[in-house]
């Protein structure tokens, strides 16, 4: 009996691991998904946020809409921005763009943004030497509203399983949908 389940059980075996060699490197092993829309949510937590500058003006970014890059491994966000204050006649509005990578921090188990390139600050309405002065501001406005905002939180109970195997997060992708968060073996 033990001789007949080996002999059946044999190519089984070799036609599973000959099908796993045949996949990607992407396609094998523990993965971790986080969609677009979580994402989004997430970051609705943190706006409206509001920045004075200089006494002049005050700044109001509203929660952003992100968009996936997977051929870059980045996201981008584009914000509407409020500008109101003494240097301007009236308010004006416009947008902001910003895009970004994504690293894993193990002591809290979250995502957040980082290697953060502000793209523009655009005020339609407004004359183009005000237009510029603001987008001289952009990059410091970029990096207070979105540098290590956290985009996901990954609860004990996600990483009980890859734990016990001896596993943390590892590389984080960026596909069309969301994030895949991938694991690699736990370092000594």
């Amino acid at each position: 009996m033990d001789r007949r389940f080996f002999l059946t059980a044999m190519p089984c075996l070799a036609l599973a691991g000959a099908a796993r060699a045949a996949l990607p490197d992407a396609e094998v092993g523990p993965r971790y998904t986080v969609s677009a829309a979580h994402l989004e949510w997430m970051l609705t937590q943190h706006f409206p946020l509001r920045y004075p500058v200089a006494g002049l003006l005050d700044l109001a970014l509203q929660a952003p809409r992100l968009h996936m890059l997977p051929e870059q491994n980045r996201l981008s966000a584009q914000m509407r921005v409020e500008a109101s204050g003494p240097a301007l006649p009236r308010r004006q509005q416009g947008s902001f763009d910003v895009d970004f990578a994504l690293r894993y921090e193990a002591s809290d188990r979250t995502l957040r943004a980082m290697g953060l390139r502000f793209r523009n600050l655009r005020f339609p309405d407004l004359q183009p030497a005000a237009s510029e002065w603001l987008n001289a501001y952009g990059p410091a406005l970029a990096e207070q509203s979105m540098l290590e905002v956290v985009l996901h939180q990954l609860r004990a109970q996600d990483l009980a399983l890859a734990d016990a195997m001896g596993l943390q997060p590892g590389p984080v992708t960026v596909t069309q949908e969301g994030l895949m968060i991938g694991f690699v073996a736990k370092q000594r």
